[in-house]
């Protein structure tokens, strides 16, 4: 099916949101925020203030990461073919043992 006119921009800016979020909203930025909480001084008048402030903007910055960033997942697959049924197999998982045949 052909792609419309409002697809079409919307996946342009996404992209460039993406782009955008790669170069200026990095995990870099959530570690330094969080250095910098590590350093606050508790003893400071404006310590709740500043803690709140980059809570918030790790928050910010984490949700925008998670929503417009691709989350890459590994998954390893066994594929290889066995002569168990689907309950010994099932049993196998749950015994820990070997997912082949047994002899």
């Amino acid at each position: 099916m052909a792609e419309t006119r409002a697809q079409s921009n919307k996946r342009v800016r996404q992209e460039a949101l993406r782009e955008w979020l790669s170069k200026k909203c990095t995990a870099q930025h959530l570690v330094d925020n969080l250095n910098k909480i590590e350093k606050l001084d508790p003893e400071s008048e404006s310590f709740s203030n500043d803690l709140a402030k980059y809570k918030t903007a790790n928050e910010q910055r984490f949700k925008m990461l998670e929503e417009y960033r691709p989350t890459e997942k590994y998954v390893e697959a066994d594929i290889t073919a066995t002569e168990l049924t689907h309950e010994q197999w099932l049993d196998g998982l749950e015994d820990g043992s070997s997912t082949t045949t047994e002899a």
